[in-house]
């Protein structure tokens, strides 16, 4: 089956490339819905996830970039740093400035769904704070303070629509405040050991949040041996229920499934004005999966194809 195409008009002029730095509309003004008829639509067409291809998140491979690039790409100087590797075994396949620090936007929320997915299930219910509505930058929309949402709705806009709003909602959800959730997500990055990862915000719109290439290649890990998040971050485009205001459409800011690139199974996308064009992109091809991460590139998603024709 394939996914639905006629997706309503606000879906298809959404963020051209999702990031934090994008305004999307805030959505209804119903007032306060009921949380029962909550839970995601997904479009019909979506494959299940391949488990034998997710190791598990203790048996991780650790990803290095040790020495020279094993392949040579030629990209020019569209992109400032990147990664790609072989999913399973971890084995670096190119690499450009793997521990270039630079700000990396929405990549931020890779670790925002880590954490919520960890200390969550998916029914369990977010009352949404007046904060999360007022968050600058790109939105899920819908997100009315007072409203009851339940938390996979929100992951949904977290990773497909890359929404701010729906970032703070969670983070305030699982910590109490998005002090608390930034601290947790700094001592995660230290507990995996990841030397270049800073985090200011749950969302990513500060300067301050940064990593390196080698950094989210380990997280892209983690995201992916999560299914709550693969499954969500493969998607196209879904239909979500919320309370009383009914279903809305929620679409990719992926650019390689907007494409319907072949194989495409994620992950995230970032974008701001110091960040730059980032994807963190995640393609099975011949029963295996490379995940290519670039940062602050002119065209990430042609960065990310050239890559994998080089190195696959």
């Amino acid at each position: 089956m394939r996914v639905r195409r006629s997706l309503p008009l606000l879906v298809l002029v959404a963020l051209l490339f999702g990031g934090c730095g994008g305004t999307k509309s805030s959505g209804s003004s119903t007032d306060r819905a009921a949380a029962a008829d909550d839970a995601p639509l997904i479009d019909p067409g979506t494959a299940p996830i391949d488990k034998s291809l997710r190791p598990s998140p203790d048996t991780l491979p650790r990803i290095r970039a040790a020495g020279p690039s094993p392949a040579r790409v030629t990209l020019g100087q569209g992109i400032r740093a990147g990664l790609a590797f072989d999913e399973t075994s971890g084995r670096v396949l190119w690499s450009r400035d793997p521990q270039r620090v630079l700000p990396i936007a929405s990549l931020t929320k890779l670790m925002t769904a880590l954490l919520v997915v960890e200390n969550t299930k998916p029914r369990d219910i977010v009352t949404i704070t007046p904060a999360a509505p007022k968050t600058p930058g790109s939105r899920m929309g819908y997100l009315k303070a007072g409203r009851s949402v339940r938390v996979e709705t929100l992951l949904h806009g977290l990773l497909m629509a890359s929404g701010n709003d729906a970032a703070v909602a969670l983070a305030v959800h699982v910590a109490g405040s998005q002090k608390h959730f930034v601290a947790m997500m700094n001592q995660r990055a230290r507990d995996w050991a990841l030397p270049c990862t800073h985090y200011v915000d749950p969302y990513g719109l500060a300067v301050a949040n940064h990593s390196c290439a080698e950094d989210l290649a380990q997280l892209a890990e983690h995201a992916l041996a999560q299914p709550r998040i693969a499954r969500i971050a493969r998607l196209r485009s879904a239909k979500v229920r919320i309370g009383k205001i009914g279903q809305r459409w929620l679409a990719t800011t992926n650019p390689l499934l907007r494409t319907s690139y072949p194989g495409t199974i994620g992950l995230k996308t970032g974008f701001t004005d110091h960040a730059g064009r980032c994807l963190v992109a995640a393609v099975k091809r011949n029963g295996r999966v490379s995940v290519v991460v670039v940062l602050h590139a002119e065209d990430p998603a042609g960065a990310v194809k050239k890559t994998l024709q080089s190195v696959t």
